[in-house]
Parts: structure tokens; C-alpha cells; sequence
């Protein structure tokens, strides 16, 4: 039986996350402190060390970061929280299992075609990927000295019910709405040409768990990710008729900064399946059908 200390449980992944830990009977209890209780991004180091104390938890997940932003706040909100985690953990919970999203952003351009294995060289392209790589860098650090039971998930391009619009899918699922409310002939995003590993966010949630229950790991990284690439482009035209939407779907501009140079990305994820016991059980079409149902409900 597991106590849980689970920080951005309010979030997109972090709000199924939760579900999936309440509802685990191994799990004993999670704790989900608010940004009143202690803000994990801007609290100073000795407030999460009371915590911690305070919580005496088995295992301690986070769920908060930034896709966006400058520089500064990339890095404040990916690398220094979880540097932060690591040090006050060290202090106050050196025997819980400490786990953080990471992000497939950190591997940079892989070759067409390939599916990316946590040994694949990381070259991130964007800040972004780098505060990441900078996390993930230091929890591998940390459970390899045996510092701490740390651990990074590198969580592909999560979807699923409650998608946000900073989401290639959440944006053209709130465009599809809005203009079949109007009647409007068209939407238009962002470039559709680049493949990417649309996970649902349900399975991410479920390797959280098989990550938190492991007796032992062997590994400090796994890829949270669906195992196959789709093409942007075929994910929204999906989108688009499961919605009942049949407008033209404009493409122009630019992509988002964090992944506008790597054209494909693909998740080998034989290593969590093979130590963990874990495989994603969603595909794209269960997930754009209730990102749209959650979308209605709201």
C-alpha cells in the first residue's frame, strides 16, 4: 500500500493521473496539494521540505512543467523543479520514488521512419526539449548514484478527454466546434505535414502507476508514448469527420517553437512493456472520439 504526494494534479495529465491513482486499490492514498498549500514551481525549497515531512509519502509524482514561455520560465518550470524535488526529497524522503514527465521533446530529429529507444542519442532543437533533457539528465543521475529513486517518463504528444488548446488536437477540436456553431466553410492551423506519436493520456496515467508499483526498476527513463506515428494532418482529418465537420482545413504560418524542425517522431516502447508489464490499449480513434465528447460535455 502506497501513499502518493502527486503535485499538478489539477493539470491535463495530471487530472488522470489522479483517477488512475484513486482508483488502484494498491495505492493507499494520494495527496493533492493546491498552489495554496505549495506552489511547486515559485515555493521556496524549505516549504517543500515541510511538506514532505509533513506527508511521509512512498512515492512523490509530478505533473507540473510548461510548454511554453521564454527561456527563463521553460527552465524554471521543467529543470529547477525537478532539481528542487531532488534536493528537498534527499532531505526530507530519501526512500520515496520520485517520478516527473519528461518530455519526447528532448530527442531532437530522428531519422524518418525510426522508432526512437530511451538509448537514442538526446539533441534537443528548442529550449524547451532542453529544460527537459536538463530534468530528466538530473533524475538519471540521482537513481543511478542510488542519491534518489528517481525516474522520467518521456511522454510522447499526450491526448485524450480535456485536451487543452496549446495541443495541436485541443486547438482544431475548439475550431471544428466553433465552426460548426457558425456554419464556417473553414478552419485554419498551423503546418499538418509532420508525423507524430499521439498517446492517450489515460495510458500515460496507467505506466505512472506500473511505475509507482514496481518493486524494482532496472531503468530511469522510459517513453510514454503510443508506438506509432500518424501524420498531423490524417489525426485532424480524423478529428474533423468523427465531428461531423466537412469545411477545408487551411494550413498556414508555423508551427509550435518546441517541435516546428523534427518532422517525425515515433516512441519505441518495448522497454516499459518488457520491465513494467505496461502497453498503451487506446488508439487515435477511441481518443479524438472523447477528446470530442469531454469537449461537448464542458
Amino acid at each position: 500500500m502506497t501513499r502518493v504526494l502527486l503535485f499538478g494534479a489539477s493539470g491535463f495529465i495530471g487530472t488522470h493521473v489522479r483517477a488512475a491513482l484513486e482508483s488502484d486499490p494498491r495505492i493507499a492514498q494520494v495527496v493533492c496539494p493546491g498552489r495554496a498549500t505549495y506552489d511547486l514551481l515559485h515555493g521556496e525549497p524549505d516549504g517543500l521540505v515541510a511538506l514532505l515531512r509533513a506527508t511521509v509519502p512512498d512515492a512523490v509524482v509530478t505533473c507540473v512543467g510548461a510548454l511554453t514561455g521564454s527561456a527563463a520560465h521553460l527552465f524554471a518550470a521543467n529543470t529547477v523543479v525537478a532539481a528542487k524535488l531532488l534536493d528537498a526529497a534527499g532531505a526530507a524522503a530519501p526512500r520515496a520514488r520520485l517520478v516527473r514527465l519528461g518530455s519526447a521533446g528532448e530527442y531532437g530529429v530522428v531519422p524518418d521512419g525510426a522508432s526512437v529507444t530511451e538509448e537514442q542519442p538526446a539533441r534537443p532543437v528548442s529550449a524547451y526539449g532542453v529544460s527537459h533533457l536538463a530534468a530528466t539528465r538530473l533524475f538519471q543521475l540521482a537513481g543511478e548514484s542510488g542519491r534518489a529513486d528517481a525516474v522520467s517518463l518521456r511522454v510522447f504528444n499526450p491526448i485524450g478527454p480535456g485536451l487543452s488548446e496549446e495541443n495541436l488536437l485541443g486547438r482544431a477540436a475548439a475550431h471544428i466546434r466553433a465552426a460548426l456553431a457558425g456554419d464556417a466553410p473553414e478552419i485554419t492551423l498551423g503546418p499538418l505535414s509532420a508525423y507524430r506519436d499521439f498517446v492517450d493520456v489515460r495510458d500515460v496515467a496507467a505506466l505512472v502507476v506500473a511505475v509507482l508499483l514496481a518493486p524494482r526498476l532496472r531503468h530511469r527513463v522510459f517513453n510514454a508514448g503510443s508506438g506509432r506515428a500518424v501524420a498531423a494532418r490524417e489525426a485532424v482529418e480524423l478529428l474533423a469527420a468523427t465531428a461531423g465537420y466537412g469545411g477545408r482545413i487551411r494550413e498556414t504560418g508555423t508551427g509550435p517553437q518546441r517541435s516546428t524542425a523534427v518532422d517525425w517522431i515515433q516512441a519505441d516502447v518495448s522497454r516499459a512493456r518488457r520491465e513494467l508489464g505496461w502497453s498503451p490499449v487506446r488508439d487515435l480513434t477511441t481518443s479524438v472520439k472523447d477528446i470530442l465528447d469531454a469537449g461537448e460535455a464542458r
